[in-house]
């Protein structure tokens, strides 16, 4: 693909926002130079191009090649082959560079090649538990092409951490709660779910989780049941639900129709917190009900959304 194919490809991207609520994502394949094909969801996507002059800098993380300016504003930039294990094939460092933003942060991630933009069903989209791959810890979902070929969705939060590293909380009061309240929280990525934990630990709450949508929908079934076997109300056992918007098999936004639609929840406000962190999605959130979205990450934003919410 050219620059200009490229550009076309991606133009009204914001437009796609529709497709959230209807359990369907829209993934833009790349390559690494490797035989692997590799996907990110096209909302977290801003352009594609070929990639500009990069300023090297000293002391720059492993895998972060260097800075370039773009529109006005320095952006860091890292070659995402050399995050992945690929077996000792002579790979480029990245021709292409994709633009993408992950919470509230601008990117650039150099790349071998550009494809083409898939839709498909996030139910077709699974975790990657049971696959054997090298990178297993760096790929947060896989999905499967028409060809059969598949496709492995790159846990970017964990990516950033390995480069960056992971934010540090600071001190975070804790909630005035009872021992007793609950949070049930969805989230597949490894790094999300940990510093979530350590949220809800210093706001002194207990949780519950799951790692996708359609395990957090069972499992809070489950739960409401229970609740309703024992003469109790789900608010009784949980007290907020926190999603994630993207999420194989179920994402956050379906899961939250569900969740809002089903009376047994009533009075339990949905959270939703998530990398993709533009208007278009807060707004998309809205629609299907949720009470507050928290971009990632931010610990002491998300504290501070979750506190009143736990309190009242």
């Amino acid at each position: 693909m050219d620059l200009i194919e490229r550009k076309s490809l991606l133009e009204g991207v914001d437009a796609r926002t529709r497709l959230a609520g209807s359990n369907k994502m829209e993934i833009l394949l790349f390559s690494l130079g490797t035989r692997e094909t590799f996907g990110i969801n096209v909302f977290k996507v801003r352009e594609v191009g070929r990639t500009p002059h990069i300023t090297r800098t000293p002391n720059m993380p492993r895998g972060v090649e260097g800075l370039i300016s773009l529109r006005g504003n320095v952006i860091p930039v890292l070659s995402l082959i050399s995050f992945l294990e690929h077996r000792g094939e002579a790979v480029d460092s990245g021709k292409t560079m994709m633009v993408a933003e992950y919470s509230k942060r601008t990117l650039g991630f150099l790349v071998h090649e550009v494809d083409r933009i898939i839709r498909v069903d996030w139910e077709r989209v699974k975790a990657p538990e049971s696959v054997l791959s090298t990178n297993q810890g760096l790929i947060t979902a896989i999905t499967e092409l028409e060809d059969g070929k598949l496709v492995s969705i790159l846990d970017v939060e964990q990516i950033l951490a390995n480069a960056f590293g992971e934010a540090i909380i600071i001190d975070i009061p804790p909630a005035n709660v009872g021992e007793d309240v609950g949070v049930f929280f969805a989230d597949d990525s490894i790094v999300a779910r940990r510093k979530i934990i350590e949220v809800l630990d210093k706001l002194g709450v207990k949780h519950k989780h799951a790692t996708n949508g359609a395990e957090a929908l069972a499992r809070l079934q489950g739960i409401a049941a229970h609740a309703a076997q024992n003469g109790r109300s789900v608010r009784d056992e949980i007290r907020l639900i926190l999603v994630d918007a993207e999420m194989p098999e179920m994402d956050g936004y379906v899961l939250t129709k569900h969740l809002k639609s089903d009376a047994r929840f009533s009075g339990v406000p949905v959270v939703m917190h998530s990398s993709l962190s533009s208007e278009a999605n807060r707004a998309m959130g809205k629609t299907v009900g949720v009470d507050a979205y928290v971009a990632k990450f931010d610990a002491e934003v998300l504290a501070d959304t979750l506190r009143p919410l736990l309190e009242r």
